[in-house]
């Protein structure tokens, strides 16, 4: 059978950077991919690095070339692509452990033709996300152009690799990078794509790490009478684009807009220093698990394993939602709980001080997401409960707590599987009765 998805990754003498990007694929939760590294003639170890790994993964697939550039690897890549989707790394760079789990679980879920994530800038050991988008909604093609043209520059919209695409769509058209032209290929590439489809689904979760080493065509060296020249190569794409969503006479009123495309700078955003918000140290961004922890013995490091497991994927909801993950843990608490629970039960099984539940507490309500309500217990007191406003996070989270299991139970047979059931099921008897 052929794969879900197929990465591709355009390789030029990457030696250095070239594991990092390759570990990350082979480490993420999706598994149903295949990985093509398209050696583009490099004169280092890149080469000798790829085929070890497809010595090792039948997953990976190598195609070794004379060097003729990015574009022309990306559509040998493609020619040689079999998924459903394709998705696109850059050799310096590297994914998220849930990268292509959330690009095909967001194309499957709203049946749409583009998914296009956020991404974290990364310049030393200091990363920020884009953070570009501000909800996740399924978008037609026309609200996608009109946010375009709000930042017509943007790397959020012209690059590759924050993006899964429908392969079947490219086939169709037979769109591939145009080889002729030096800079912006990308851009023109995701242009002809937008063109032939309807509906695109932003995601707010950042799923890529982009190495601000490539930077814009003015950071390069290029003067910005230089940049203007080369835009003006690649701008009739950009204009024909526009009155082939809007129509001719819808574009008239909104060119001057088009034309601010000539002289924004290609913007990949700033990553703030260090004391400045927004910005963390490398590492910090999402839930990390040191390697002493996850080689470590014993029953309480696999309780804080099993809990760091689930944390990571809580923080997708909470990174999706807008919300810090004991927002997240507060709710998953009072679902456990059945939607309904005292502040001391909340504050146990949170293990969070009254102190600081209340202050998350706070927030939530000031949310809309959970209230208040009179217990039938002790002196009346106040319980918690959650509010229908809730239902869409709600369900996230039990998204997150399946796709924690499935994490967990991955490689077992149904068998084994129903006997570690049985015995959970006993083992929860021995506590309950022992907690009485």
């Amino acid at each position: 059978m052929n794969p879900v998805v197929s990465i591709i990754v355009p390789i030029y003498n990457a030696q250095v950077q070239l594991n990092r990007c390759i570990d990350s694929v082979l480490n993420q939760d999706f598994e149903d991919f295949e990985l093509i590294l398209v050696n583009d003639g490099s004169k280092d170890a890149s080469g000798e690095i790829c085929d070890r790994y497809a010595a090792e993964d039948e997953r990976i697939h190598v195609i070794h070339k004379e060097n003729t550039g990015v574009s022309d690897s990306r559509n040998c890549g493609i020619d040689a692509a079999k998924g459903e989707y394709l998705q696109f790394l850059d050799s310096d760079d590297w994914i998220t452990m849930d990268a292509t789990s959330l690009l095909v679980r967001a194309a499957k879920e709203y049946q749409c033709d583009l998914v296009i994530a956020d991404f974290y800038r990364v310049v030393g050991e200091r990363v920020s996300p884009k953070g570009d988008i501000q909800e996740d909604k399924l978008l037609s093609r026309e609200e996608f152009a009109s946010l375009m043209m709000e930042k017509p520059a943007d790397f959020y919209y012209g690059v590759l690799w924050n993006k899964l695409y429908r392969r079947e769509i490219v086939e169709k058209y037979h769109l591939r990078m145009d080889t002729d032209v030096s800079w912006c290929e990308d851009f023109m590439f995701n242009l002809e794509y937008i063109r032939r489809i309807q509906t695109i689904y932003p995601l707010r979760v950042p799923v890529y790490y982009y190495v601000k080493t490539k930077g814009s065509l003015v950071s390069q060296g290029m003067s910005i009478t230089n940049t203007i020249k080369m835009k003006k190569n690649v701008f009739e794409y950009y204009h024909a684009f526009y009155q082939d969503v809007f129509g001719v006479e819808s574009h008239e009123k909104s060119r001057l807009q088009v034309y601010r495309f000539l002289f924004d700078a290609a913007g990949d955003g700033l990553v703030p220093p260090a004391l400045l918000p927004g910005s963390f140290k490398l590492g910090e961004e999402r839930t990390q698990v040191s390697d002493e922890i996850l080689r470590g013995e014993g029953f309480l490091l696999e309780i804080y394993r099993m809990e760091k497991l689930l944390d990571r994927l809580l923080e997708t909801v909470a990174l999706k939602n807008d919300m810090t993950l004991e927002e997240v843990r507060i709710l998953l608490c009072l679902s456990e709980a059945g939607g309904l629970c005292s502040k001391k039960e909340l504050a146990d099984m949170s293990r969070m001080t009254r102190t600081g539940l209340s202050r998350v507490v706070q927030k939530l309500m000031g949310k809309g997401l959970i209230g208040t309500e009179e217990g039938a217990g002790k002196k009346n007191a106040k319980e918690i409960k959650t509010l229908p406003a809730s239902e869409i996070i709600m369900n996230e989270i039990s998204a997150a707590k399946r796709d924690c299991y499935q994490l967990m139970f991955a490689g077992l047979e149904r068998e084994e599987m129903e006997q570690i059931y049985r015995i959970s099921s006993r083992m929860q008897e021995n506590i309950q009765r022992a907690l009485k």
